[in-house]
């Protein structure tokens, strides 16, 4: 049996920014370099505070006219007010993208099965709307902005002749964990988090030619001096999963700090010395009644 399957992702919501100053519009004030974000290919990206903190992440395509925004649903308003700060006399229009829905696509061959080549942000048209292969990492499967009317049926339908079946969020969730995909302010606290220590330059969401932007002092810095001392990375919770904030501790001393969870699997913003530490000695991080063993990525570089 195939195991490609779709998962609605109720969570997430769409921004469109349209107009003739688009590009040059968004391109200072985002991580990465929207010029790239064609019909044909998705980025990843963030939102910074002018210090360099993190305030929102989202993926980017363009499609029909508008650069197209795919970010979390309960911060939407606020990533919509922010931009429209900036806005001044840039001949561009921002507004929430309704009547679309998310999903994403997972299974062994998901961009195969419709026919998508060219690895992680390949994009094509699809069911009336957008896929791609998500742009942080191919392992992670495809996203999906398809029609919603009538309760999303057509699209759904669209998905099934592709051979993909119907499957729970947390499906998703406990596969974008288990790769150590960060998911917005579930993992990366607004205002405090900084993009080098949740993965942000491996997972392709930061564009180190580009011109200035919010934020790019910081982040720079922190590249080029060699400043991360922590890493988001998944952990095998042996016990209850503790909830996001909880702090980790290695023999008493303090570790890190529990992020999202789900299905025995979380994500912890991990000290790097406490994480040596814990590999050399076969130790686990604790948390409350709970153990919690710490796994880097494949992808990662620490």
């Amino acid at each position: 049996m195939s195991d490609l399957a779709y998962h609605l992702l109720p969570d997430r919501a769409l921004i469109a920014i349209g107009g003739e100053d688009r590009l040059a519009y968004l391109q200072g004030l985002v991580s990465n370099d929207v010029a790239k974000a064609t019909p044909g290919r998705a980025l990843w990206s963030a939102f910074l505070t002018a210090q360099g903190r993190f305030l929102h992440e989202f993926f980017v395509a363009e499609t029909d006219g508008a650069l197209v925004l795919e970010t979390e649903a309960a911060r939407r308003a606020d990533l919509l007010r922010r931009l429209s700060m900036y806005r001044l006399r840039s001949k561009v229009t921002i507004a929430a993208l309704d009547g679309r829905r998310i999903y994403a696509l997972t299974g062994a061959g998901a961009a195969r099965a419709l026919g998508l080549h060219g690895g992680a942000g390949a994009a094509m048209h699809f069911g009336g709307g957008l896929a791609f292969v998500d742009p942080r990492l191919a392992e992670a499967g495809l996203r999906a902005w398809l029609p919603g009317e009538n309760g999303g049926g057509a699209a759904e339908s669209a998905l099934r002749a592709a051979g993909f079946a119907a499957a729970p969020a947390e499906d998703w969730d406990a596969l974008r964990i288990r790769l150590g995909l960060p998911d917005g302010s579930r993992d990366l606290v607004p205002e405090k988090a900084i993009l080098l220590e949740n993965g942000f330059d491996e997972l392709n969401g930061i564009d180190w030619q580009k011109g200035c932007y919010l934020g790019q002092e910081l982040t720079a810095r922190t590249k080029y001096r060699g400043l991360v001392r922590k890493r988001l990375m998944p952990v095998e919770i042996e016990g209850p999963a503790p909830a996001p904030g909880t702090e980790l501790t290695l023999a008493g001393a303090e570790a890190g700090e529990m992020r999202s969870s789900a299905r025995g699997i979380g994500l912890a913003l991990v000290r790097l010395e406490q994480f040596e530490r814990a590999l050399a000695e076969g130790a686990a991080l604790t948390a409350g009644e709970s153990q919690l063993r710490p796994r880097k990525p494949a992808w990662a570089v620490f």
